[in-house]
């Protein structure tokens, strides 16, 4: 029932406006009874608009614009372009063509990329081409500096934490500020809570790609009510809620074990926003048919084609949560994964200015980034 005072792209106190400067607000905007809320953030994206991040293409930074531009429609005011198992060719292209930028009417800022594999396990590959797999030999930290080339844009790396010398590079990658994440693993619960121990913090979208949860060893799983996490840690999860990847049950599970951890991710590739039928995830040929996204002629789900204001509805639809709570879980909680709250994912005095207007079904009315509106839609306050 409050305004939200803005000023040079930040969230501003108004009381030192009031008193201080005596000072009133230049432009006035009638929100009509909207929700405000912080702009949305993807961290796991692999791209959409027929635009793929793991394919090395001419004129990728097109590409890369391009999927940021629309999903400003989705409320999505920053992201992780996240990269599927490659050949280390394919890293060494791309990676240098993603720079971290603040978001604007050109589209969504970029975080930094988020390298899903190819430190993953066989077993649990799930959409991720076999022969791009790789193992930590004998220089571990070294050997995956050679696979990506560079980690200067890097800001989330997806491992398998069962895998031979992966505690070194976990150390070593959380040492350099990159969040580490576990997932495509068969890892067993004490392997991950070693994992966290050592400086991980994420799960790689819960459920998918991991050993199902069992009540003998409940495996990654586990990790939303270990009591070995260390203290003043918490480990945040992916969830794909896009009413495929995870039943509403085991959603529901998840969001009553460990709310304040849950991150909605849309997982989405390049067939977002296209019609169903065949499109690319990396190296792999990927069919769309409905909402339902296979590896082409397997029933392996291979990413998603939801989009994140979808999954913000769908989540609370499924959970029964307030609408605070499923706006931060793609908001403020992937914020403070990336330790990021004191600047985006809040409405807090001082944070940046990216925020989105909803009606009250949580339909993106209009995205605003840095104060500034990027996006409307058309029929908004007609």
């Amino acid at each position: 029932r409050e305004d939200l005072w803005v000023r040079e792209g930040k969230i501003l106190n108004p009381e030192k406006l009031f008193f201080d400067e005596k000072g009133s607000a230049d432009v006035q905007l009638d929100c009509k009874g909207s929700i405000i809320a912080p702009g949305f953030i993807d961290v796991q994206i692999n791209g959409g608009f027929g635009v793929d991040f793991s394919l090395a293409t001419d004129d990728f930074k097109s590409g890369i614009d391009l999927v940021s531009q629309k999903i400003l429609s989705h409320g999505v005011t920053s992201f992780c372009p996240t990269l599927v198992s490659s050949p280390p060719s394919v890293y060494h292209q791309i990676l240098p063509q993603i720079s971290v930028r603040d978001g604007g009417a050109h589209g969504a800022g970029i975080l930094g990329a988020h390298l899903e594999g190819p430190f993953i396990s066989r077993e649990k590959k799930g959409a991720h081409p076999e022969h791009c797999l790789r193992t930590f030999e004998g220089g571990a930290f070294q050997d995956l500096l050679a696979t990506y080339g560079s980690l200067d844009c890097v800001r989330i790396v997806t491992v398998a934490p069962e895998m031979k010398r992966s505690s070194e590079v976990i150390r070593e990658l959380t040492k350099r500020g990159i969040c580490v994440s576990l997932g495509h693993s068969v890892a067993n619960l004490s392997q991950a809570e070693e994992a966290v121990q050592h400086g991980a913090t994420f799960i790689t979208h819960l459920f998918n790609a991991m050993l199902p949860f069992h009540h003998r060893d409940p495996g990654i799983v586990g990790l939303l009510t270990s009591d070995k996490i260390p203290a003043g840690r918490r480990v945040f999860y992916g969830m794909i809620s896009d009413g495929i990847h995870t039943n509403p049950a085991a959603l529901r599970i998840a969001h009553r074990a460990h709310p304040k951890g849950l991150v909605l991710v849309t997982d989405a590739i390049a067939g977002m926003g296209l019609a169903p039928g065949r499109h690319t995830l990396g190296q792999q040929v990927v069919e769309i048919d409905g909402l339902n996204t296979y590896i082409a002629g397997t029933k392996t789900l291979s990413g998603s084609v939801a989009t994140m204001d979808t999954c913000v509805r769908h989540f609370q639809d499924a959970t029964g949560c307030s609408v605070e709570m499923a706006l931060e879980a793609a908001s403020l909680h992937p914020a403070q994964l990336l330790g990021i709250e004191h600047s985006k994912g809040t409405l807090n005095y001082d944070s940046d200015a990216d925020f989105l207007m909803l009606n009250d079904s949580l339909y993106v009315q209009a995205t605003y980034i840095a104060g500034q509106e990027v996006w409307r839609q058309d029929t908004w306050g007609m």
